[in-house]
């Protein structure tokens, strides 16, 4: 039997977000910051109920309030296109470069970023070959796991690694995953020197990866890009082609 209560729950909360997004629209209409009154007009609400969603908007960010008691899109929405605007144009730059990777080496190349403790794909690109791995835009997988993560690890130093070790405890995935930060520490630094760290069956066993950085225009990791492979198909030797694609890329974000 279903719960009726639970029901009139979950309504509620979609009509606060439906009147949160016309309260976001209208602010939005206007280029300069809008008083309490023009939003109640424009959205049909109730000047109580307006009000309270506000306030809980300025709470997370999304608006803010003049001493006028006039209100404005916050920073954090900024912020947020910001950050989609910045995948959308890293994808769009690295594809062609991804593709021209994955017909030279006939193997699945990765784009992915990271973010907190883990690597999250945000684009891929598979030959056409009935045996290739799969790696599925959107799914993550641990830093220490990952080629392109132990070079994150690299380029953040050897303290925030240790703490990247004692914070998670390194799980093993498979027989050959990192499981000592001692030895996580070693690998990422000699990653960092030379520019490129692999994945020797750390993720999944039968499954090799080779991988490389993206650097943005202030030289920061903007995110990594790597080419997958069954183990016995992987090649060292292209190392040096991602290294030439990881320039391009990093030139084209701006990147010195």
């Amino acid at each position: 039997m279903r719960n009726p209560t639970l029901t009139i729950n979950q309504a509620s909360q979609i009509q606060v977000i439906d009147r949160a997004t016309l309260l976001l629209d209208a602010i939005a209409r206007y280029r300069k910051p809008v008083s309490l009154k023009i939003l109640t007009a424009e959205t049909g609400l109730h000047s109580s109920t307006a009000h309270r969603i506000l306030g809980s908007l300025i709470h997370n960010g999304l608006v803010e309030k003049n001493s006028d008691n006039h209100y404005r899109l916050g920073l954090r929405l900024v912020q947020l296109g910001t950050r989609l605007h910045s995948t959308l144009d890293l994808r769009a730059i690295a594809l062609p470069f991804m593709e021209s990777l994955r017909d030279e080496f006939h193997e699945t190349v990765n784009l992915s970023i990271r973010e907190g403790d883990q690597v999250v794909y945000i684009e891929r690109v598979t030959p056409d070959r009935m045996m290739h791995v799969h790696q599925v835009v959107g799914s993550r997988a641990p830093l220490h796991v990952t080629a392109v993560g132990k070079l994150m690890l690299g380029a953040a130093g050897r303290d925030a690694c240790v703490d990247y070790g004692k914070r998670t405890n390194l799980p093993a995935y498979t027989k050959n995953t990192i499981t000592s930060i001692d030895r996580l520490v070693e690998e990422s630094a000699v990653a960092r020197e030379q520019r490129y760290a692999l994945d020797n069956e750390e993720a999944e066993l039968g499954v090799g990866c080779i991988g490389v950085l993206l650097h943005d225009n202030t030289g920061q990791v903007s995110a990594g890009l790597s080419v997958s492979a069954p183990i016995e198909r992987r090649d060292i030797s292209w190392a040096q082609e991602l290294l030439r694609a990881s320039d391009s890329i990093s030139r084209s974000l701006g990147s010195g």
